[in-house]
Parts: C-alpha cells; sequence; structure tokens
C-alpha cells in the first residue's frame, strides 16, 4: 500500500524538492500551505493542496488525518516578522500561551509534541530529499586565506554559544570582532547589516543551534544567499557540514568560484 506523506511548506523551493524526491519514491504527497509564505506553485507539487492561515493548527491536523498521512516533515521558510501576523486557532494559542521562551526551537518543538499527539510522526525533511546536505570540505576552488581562517575560528564558538540561546543562525566577522548576529530578520537581512558595518572583506558563518531538533528549521544557503555574499564583497562563508541545506549548489559555488568567494563547510569537531 502507498504511503501518504504531510508537507508544512514555507516559502522557497525546498517543499517542491521534498515533494518531487517523496513522489519518486512512490508515496501520495499531501501538502499544506500559508497565505502569504507558501509560493502558490507548491500547490502544483502536491496530490492534494490545502492552503490556511498560519496558526491554524487543528484545521492542519486535521487535513492530514483526513487523507491518511502518519508521517509529516516541514519543509521551506517562514518569514518571521510577518509570523508576528499569525493567526491563532485555540491549539495554536494554548502553545504560545504555554512557552516561556517565543524562540523558533522552543515554538517548534512544542508544535512537534502537539502533531505527534494526534499520531503524526515529524521526520527530517533533509532526510527525504538528503542530496540537498552539504558535504565537508572546502567547496570553492579558492581556500579562506590564513587571516579569515582566524574570523571564522574566532566565530564558530561565539555562533554555536548565540545559537544555545535560540537567538539565531548566523553571525558576521571582521578582522576578530563581530559585525552582525542574525535576530528575527533572517540571515539575508543580517548579512547585509554586517556588510554594512564591516565593508568588503567580512566572513559569514551559519551553523544549527546546539540542542536544536534537527527534523526542523535547518540552517538553508542557495544562490541568493552566494549572489548577496558576492554583491556585498564578502571575503567567505562558513557553514555546518551534513547540518545545512545547500540549494542549486552547483549554481552556486560556479558564481562563487567566478567572484573569489571562498564557501567552507565544518565538522561539529572544528575548533
Amino acid at each position: 500500500m502507498k504511503e501518504n506523506i504531510g508537507i508544512i511548506a514555507g516559502g522557497g523551493q525546498f517543499p517542491r524538492l521534498v515533494a518531487k524526491d517523496a513522489h519518486d519514491a512512490g508515496m501520495g504527497v499531501f501538502i499544506c500551505g500559508f497565505q502569504g509564505h507558501t509560493d502558490p506553485s507548491t500547490a502544483d507539487s502536491a496530490d492534494v493542496f490545502q492552503l490556511l492561515h498560519l496558526g491554524q493548527l487543528n484545521r492542519m491536523i486535521q487535513f492530514f488525518r483526513e487523507h491518511g498521512v502518519r508521517r509529516v516533515c516541514m519543509a521551506g521558510s517562514i518569514n518571521k516578522p510577518r509570523a508576528l501576523e499569525f493567526r491563532p486557532d485555540w491549539r495554536a494559542a494554548k502553545i504560545v500561551l504555554s512557552l516561556r521562551s517565543k524562540g523558533d526551537d522552543s515554538l517548534l518543538r512544542a508544535i512537534i509534541a502537539e502533531l505527534e499527539k494526534d499520531g503524526l510522526s515529524v521526520v527530517s525533511s533533509a532526510d527525504l530529499a538528503p542530496g540537498l546536505r552539504c558535504p565537508a570540505g572546502v567547496l570553492t576552488r579558492r581556500a579562506p586565506s590564513e587571516e579569515v581562517w582566524k574570523d571564522i575560528r574566532y566565530a564558530w564558538p561565539i555562533a554555536r554559544t548565540m545559537g544555545s540561546y535560540d537567538i539565531g543562525q548566523c553571525l558576521v566577522v571582521r578582522q576578530g570582532m563581530v559585525m552582525a548576529v542574525e535576530c528575527l530578520e533572517g540571515s539575508d537581512a543580517a548579512i547585509k547589516r554586517g556588510a554594512e558595518l564591516g565593508g568588503e572583506g567580512c566572513t559569514a558563518v551559519k551553523m544549527v543551534k546546539p540542542g536544536q531538533d534537527e527534523r526542523v528549521d535547518l540552517p538553508s544557503i542557495g544562490l541568493t544567499t552566494i549572489r548577496n555574499l558576492v554583491s556585498l564583497r564578502y571575503a567567505a562563508l562558513a557553514i555546518h557540514a551534513g547540518k545545512t541545506l545547500f540549494f542549486d549548489r552547483e549554481e552556486a559555488l560556479a558564481l562563487a568560484d567566478e567572484n573569489g568567494l571562498s564557501i567552507v563547510a565544518l565538522n561539529d569537531d572544528f575548533s
């Protein structure tokens, strides 16, 4: 009997890529998207698509159960400032009011727990599309200079500590100084702000938060990220190997090589 997989879809191409791999594996695909966040074209990737307001948690659970879904995954981004305008139903409101911290990780853990109460097993979307996980090593032709390596070694433990407070995943440094820390605005805005303060030659570091549930909200980069780094004349980008999703990798690395941007993927034991 064919398995039906559920996708809780945010923005970007990730939900469509997961849906394609699931279809290729012979699964039925049922996608729940959100107004103002999910790309409308995502509906074309689903056997059945349901569009909801962000916060309609009970209706989302009912949608999956009505279609015999037992496993669900989360894929795609949610615009965080716009997420503050969500319309919680009684079930979502109960979760929000119960949380001491409103950080990403705390909220996602609570949502996962609520889904599992209704018999929905939450799995990693990256496991359904494993080719998106970034391998370790220097990914570009140009390796970081010794000065840039110093900045990466300086930033890596700071990013880890920052993530442990459920603040953000991205940090910008230059010459041993922190230029920007990602907060509610997202990585692209933090990268821009870091360059405004640090000028040419900044380094961006992006890593998974310590203790984060890796079934959801893994760090991700793609062609847009690399275009921003190139236009702002960054020296390097360091990411978490195996735990960062790299979209449009071939095209993005070609662009980095054309412009002398170094990209490295580091393991957990990097120091």
